[in-house]
């Protein structure tokens, strides 16, 4: 079985305190973006061939990590260990860069899941996928519904959201209603990074401005509502302030979006990626 794990992109990023276990509580819009893609590939093992646990092979983007240590490896494990599912073979061909904000790491272990509870006929609904991928890390719950959703706590609490974008004052509608996919009628998103830039989960949040901890914002889930043209005053993603002036080379990316036409445009997650939202 072969899928296709996308990236995502936060429209807004509150970091809203720290949490007596050492994790931030967050406030968050996840938008899927379909463009951006790793290559997942699962096949089951013959009986016999391997005494060992599940092989895995990277190739792509070179990782930081031993594919032993990956995310899709855990995601096996952690069902090997409920079900007893045996052993497979994973292949993982990398093109969404890590340590961009993009969340392809959670995108992965969160198809690997739904792929071997397909291959293995588990029955797990989405429900209880959510709940396992909540354990092998924060963004990885989105990626089981894999739609537009309002996330709080780790990233793990999801409120489904409908994707619609209000038109600009004066203009026709942007375009119909469009859910799970980076382009809304007349929108596209386009997500670059920085050539070198790299953006330690670490280091962004050692930088935050901890004044901003309970402050009042606006709530995300109106701010979407509010026409395009206002939403560069209204959705802030917390970790630019930290990050921005130790990258400049980011924040000058997300000056050049605006400067080619970008509607809205924003660092995702703690970086080093920028998306902008341009009319299509």
């Amino acid at each position: 079985m072969i899928t296709y794990p996308n990236c995502k992109i936060n429209l807004g990023l509150h970091v809203v305190g720290k949490r007596p276990d050492g994790y931030h509580d967050l406030e968050t819009i996840f938008l899927p973006v379909m463009d951006m893609c790793d290559e997942l590939e699962i096949v089951e093992v013959e009986s016999g061939k391997w005494k060992a646990e599940s092989v895995m092979v990277q190739d792509g983007i070179v990782l930081d990590n031993t594919p032993d240590d990956n995310l899709c490896m855990k995601a096996w494990r952690l069902l090997h260990e409920e079900f007893g599912i045996p052993t497979v073979s994973i292949r993982l061909k990398k093109n969404i860069p890590f340590g961009a904000g993009l969340g392809g790491g959670s995108s992965d272990a969160a198809f690997t899941l739904k792929m071997l509870n397909e291959i293995f006929s588990l029955g797990l609904d989405y429900s209880a996928l959510e709940q396992r991928a909540a354990k092998l890390g924060a963004d990885c719950a989105f990626f089981i519904r894999n739609c537009a959703a309002y996330a709080t706590g780790i990233g793990d609490r999801l409120e489904p959201l409908e994707w619609k974008v209000t038109p600009r004052r004066g203009t026709e509608h942007l375009g119909k209603e469009k859910q799970c996919s980076e382009e809304s009628g007349k929108l596209k998103v386009v997500i670059e990074i920085p050539d070198g830039e790299h953006v330690s989960t670490k280091e962004a949040y050692l930088g935050l401005n901890r004044d901003l901890f309970g402050a009042l914002r606006p709530d995300l889930r109106k701010a979407v509502k509010q026409p395009i043209e206002e939403w560069r005053n209204l959705i802030v993603n917390d970790f630019e302030a930290s990050v921005f002036p130790a990258h400049p080379a980011i924040a000058e990316l997300k000056d050049d979006m605006y400067r080619r036409g970008a509607l809205y445009s924003s660092m995702t997650g703690s970086g080093a990626a920028v998306f902008g939202i341009f009319p299509k």
